[in-house]
């Protein structure tokens, strides 16, 4: 069993590492295109991309998945704010739900044949192993949520001081979105995105009210919340926009000078940990050590002398 247990860990890893190589350093279908050309119709149909099998394999499972409709509003909020828009992500995530489910079932099954344990053990150990495999679909999802949102407060600064600029020097409103959405797609390419959509949403009929606000909703970041609605008040109220974004931007500065000096008043606290637990023991070896092995080697056979 050992050497079965042995086995599958060797190709799990081997398909993953090969998996992560063909993708990142081998692209055979790059250097097909340079010698036979990009527009042949033989190539385009021959040469299917790898991971399709895998996707499509992945969606329909998904499909047999059930779905409520308050879960599925949930989740493609989720995958919105995380930057995922592909039409089949809800399919794909609960696809890989049910296939990390199944995998992690099987490895821990397989693992836990060794163990001369009780049955019940055994039944606990591979339901939480199939919990888990369940959930971390989730986790991904919740990590990218989180890294954009945290990208889209970190750009959110740039991209108001270059939008009072671009108001200022006489652009309205929709002209500054779209002039800040080009200016930061290298900088800060999610807030550019987002500015994307919201040019887009105008372009297609939309009022600014109503495209602000789903800027708002679709980013789940406070802060751009916060400017989502100095935006619709000046421009429900006739205010000059200049001077509101203006204000706001002196808000947020004085606002992310207070967070900093918060982070940098908590630094004393949680130094005491690290320095108590790394660095006073190396300390106290290089202080006290020496004065310890003098005592050992002359102090007490002096006193056993006596």
């Amino acid at each position: 069993m050992a050497i079965l247990v042995s086995v599958m860990l060797f190709l799990l890893i081997s398909v993953a590492a090969s998996a992560v190589a063909f993708k990142l350093y081998v692209r055979p279908k790059e250097a097909i295109e340079r010698v036979i050309g990009r527009d042949n119709p033989v190539f385009t149909a021959q040469m299917p991309h790898p991971s399709l099998a895998m996707h499509e394999l992945i969606k329909k499972l998904g499909d047999f998945v059930p779905l409520s409709p308050k879960d599925l509003t949930l989740m493609q909020k989720r995958l919105v704010r995380g930057g995922i828009r592909n039409p089949n992500a809800i399919k794909l995530l609960y696809g890989a739900k049910v296939a990390l489910a199944v995998g992690f079932c099987l490895i821990t099954l397989v693992a836990m044949a060794n163990y001369d344990t009780d049955i019940g053990n055994k039944v606990v150990v591979v339901a939480v192993g199939t919990f888990a495999g369940y959930l971390a679909p989730n986790g991904y999802v919740r990590r990218k949520v989180e890294h954009r949102q945290h990208e889209i407060s970190r750009g959110l600064p740039n991209a108001l001081d270059l939008m009072v600029v671009c108001v200022e020097s006489g652009l309205g409103l929709d002209q500054a979105i779209l002039q800040v959405a080009k200016e930061l797609s290298e900088a800060h390419p999610e807030i550019s995105e987002e500015f994307g959509f919201v040019n887009l949403e105008l372009k297609a009929g939309a009022r600014r009210a109503e495209a602000l606000h789903n800027l708002g909703t679709r980013a789940g970041v406070e802060d751009l919340k916060k400017l989502v609605a100095v935006l619709i008040q000046a421009d429900r109220f006739g205010t000059s926009i200049a001077q509101s974004l203006r204000a706001h931007a002196d808000y947020m500065r004085i606002q992310a000078r207070q967070i900093a000096e918060e982070k940098a008043a908590k630094v004393g606290v949680k130094l005491i940990f690290p320095i108590f637990f790394c660095i006073l023991p190396s300390l106290f070896v290089v202080t006290v050590g020496p004065v310890i092995v003098k005592i050992m080697r002359e102090l007490i056979p002096m006193m056993n002398n006596l």
